[in-house]
């Protein structure tokens, strides 16, 4: 692997994939425990039943624990785009942080180096659009809240790792400002539309896990203008990767 060394350790936590296997998502994470090596202990413990295909340290060491051809349990019960069960098209990625229940803290940057170097390897590797690398919170935003608010996505898109469009200039302006029911249906249609969770009674996780990612300054999961013109950027962002992917196949 390109300017990256690779410490090998085996998770018995795998099993085949489903066949005909596909390999068209990547899931980043936060480990959410108080150091990394008790993170790799426990992604290594059968009876924990959890792994990931790589374990990413603070300072940039990097840990294969399952082959990326395999499945690893990382996603658990999950949903994006009308998709569930999403380990068996995954590659999942731990990301080492004490998470917000030990500590929550900044990604240093040798980690994020090591971050982006290695999902550049897999996409150099593997069919993955921009609108399937996702985190945790993303595919199951009742459960989870990590990578977090502090997770540096636009670093990873300047490096063609994942969507992120510049905001609009106009949106702090509008920080808080209430929305009318019309404005608040077509917002709710487009979060929908990225792919998140919207059934009755989830609109709000949905919407925090979106700010998180998207919105980070303010992810208090409620629908106020500023919001709503980020979900409109971000629906366009995403059709537009889709628009690629199946202009792609019909041409080449």
């Amino acid at each position: 692997m390109t300017n990256l060394e690779i410490r090998e350790r085996s998770s018995p936590n795998q099993k085949e994939r489903t066949a005909p296997a596909r390999i068209d998502m990547l899931i980043l994470h936060y480990t959410g425990m108080e150091s990394a090596a008790a993170a790799l202990e426990r992604l290594c413990d059968p009876a924990a039943r959890v792994s990931a295909h790589y374990l990413v340290e603070e300072d940039g060491t990097l840990w294969r624990l399952v082959p990326e051809s395999r499945c690893a349990f990382h996603a658990g019960r999950s949903f994006w785009a009308g998709e569930t069960d999403l380990n068996h098209v995954a590659i999942g990625i731990e990301i080492a942080n004490p998470g917000h229940e030990w500590g929550y803290r900044p990604f240093p940057p040798p980690q994020m180096a090591a971050v982006e170097t290695l999902c550049r390897d897999i996409l150099a590797r593997r069919s993955i659009p921009p609108d399937r690398i996702l985190g945790h919170s993303d595919i199951a935003p009742d459960r989870k809240s990590d990578p977090g608010e502090l997770f540096d996505w636009p670093r990873l898109a300047r490096a063609g790792i994942g969507i992120w469009p510049q905001p609009s200039p106009l949106a702090p302006a509008r920080r808080g400002e209430a929305i009318g029911a019309a404005e608040r249906a077509a917002a709710l249609a487009d979060l929908a539309a990225i792919g998140y969770c919207v059934e009755e009674g989830r609109e709000r996780m949905a919407l925090q896990a979106f700010q998180r990612r998207f919105r980070p300054a303010l992810f208090n999961g409620r629908l106020d203008a500023e919001t709503a013109i980020r979900l409109v950027e971000l629906c366009a962002a995403f059709e537009q990767s889709r628009r690629r992917k199946t202009f792609g196949r019909r041409t080449f």
